[in-house]
């Protein structure tokens, strides 16, 4: 354990680093791994991502996680078996992903593990707390450490739940260290299975930012594919753009209390799913492909809105995470965002869009080990050693 130490205080000192960034949402599409090439701390922080892969479940894989994600019940035995059970499974991805690229394990410096959101619970009453934050991530780390002989920080969310604060969105970090801007006002918005954005006012500091969850992304669209439709997603959003938008189920989308609420704020699958959907259908007998449509219509508002709300000057908007593969979707948010907004290509940020996600909790690692102060307000992240 001693050479261990030794070894991540080494790593803590050294001026470039290569960390690979894994990351699994709400989506359950598979394990983003980003190989990345940080140099520096702080503002001072370069980014590259060297190599990426997105690897996909198995439908069974994926089922697995989708019948434990995001339910108020389930077996403790299977919950305790699923955490060691996605710690194998990450390091033996990692594992193999290595070996196709062709990189050996001792060039890279430490694992960066968002793990598997399987609850997540801001602001609920619990025992004698009113409002208890909480939030739950699997996969033992562990075992990634163990069984990769890489040192691996994970857990990143519980430090923000100790500081008071939800546990989400932790992208505001990352967000302002690599893409702030002195001379432009910057949005920074993200469409995964939730969409959340960060604001950057030109010239901010951190606690100038915002960052929130802003509603759904993807996952009712993916939900009533997958449970009505048996498809895994509306592809390329072609069922949608062959629907019609139906307003009144519009509407009693839109008039959820989540929409009034002040940011920051955040969400998930326990708010927004197919619960919320068949009580906004009220019984109305609408065709899948006009509640397809519909749902589409309502992420692209919701997400518009909450651009549109933030400024009254002129915004750059780069937008990442896999809402960025739906054409329709993208049309529709390009309709209702403000003429001000410039809708930007997130690439031209130096950042594969996909691998956005997974390249800031390789940041956070970064800060974790070798950050201060200076840069952000506190630590991130749990240390497993592989010994």
């Amino acid at each position: 354990m001693k050479a261990d130490i030794i070894k991540l205080a080494t790593i803590a000192e050294k001026k470039t680093k290569y960390i690979l960034g894994l990351m699994s949402g709400t989506s359950l599409d598979g394990l983003d791994i980003a190989l990345c090439k940080i140099e520096g701390v702080g503002k001072n922080t370069l980014v590259t991502v060297e190599k990426f892969t997105t690897i996909e479940y198995s439908p069974s894989q994926k089922q697995l996680l989708s019948d434990h994600a995001s339910k108020s019940q389930v077996s403790l035995k299977t919950l305790c078996q699923l955490n060691t059970w996605l710690g194998e499974l990450y390091a033996t991805l990692i594992n193999n992903i290595l070996a196709e690229w062709q990189v050996a394990a001792d060039t890279i410096d430490l694992i960066a593990s968002h793990g598997q959101t399987l609850y997540h619970c801001p602001k609920q009453p619990f025992a004698d707390s009113d409002a208890l934050n909480s939030t739950l991530q699997i996969v033992d780390a562990d075992i990634i450490a163990t069984k990769t002989n890489i040192i691996t920080i994970a857990d990143f969310r519980q430090k923000h739940i100790a500081k008071g604060f939800e546990g989400a969105p932790l992208v505001q970090y990352g967000d302002y260290l690599l893409y702030s801007d002195s001379n432009i006002d910057r949005v920074l918005l993200n469409i995964g299975g939730i969409s959340n954005l960060t604001y950057l006012p030109k010239n901010c500091a951190l606690a100038q930012s915002v960052s929130s969850d802003i509603g759904p992304g993807n996952t009712l669209v993916d939900q009533y594919c997958r449970h009505v439709l048996g498809l895994p997603f509306d592809e390329d959003g072609k069922i949608a753009s062959s629907g019609n938008i139906q307003s009144p189920f519009l509407e009693a989308l839109l008039s959820h209390e989540f929409f009034n609420e002040p940011v920051p704020k955040s969400t998930g699958q326990e708010l927004f799913n197919q619960t919320f959907v068949h009580q906004a259908l009220e019984g109305k007998d609408y065709n899948h492909e006009d509640i397809i449509t519909t749902l589409t219509e309502f992420t692209a508002i919701t997400v518009a809105n909450a651009v549109n709300a933030l400024s009254s000057t002129e915004l750059e908007l780069y937008v990442s995470g896999g809402g960025i593969h739906n054409a329709f979707l993208m049309e529709r948010i390009a309709i209702h965002i403000s003429k001000r907004v410039s809708l930007r290509d997130f690439s031209q940020l130096g950042v594969n869009p996909d691998a956005k996600e997974a390249a800031l909790f390789a940041l956070l690692a970064n800060e974790t080990v070798s950050g201060d102060s200076n840069a952000l307000p506190f630590s991130m992240g749990k240390i497993s050693l592989p010994t």
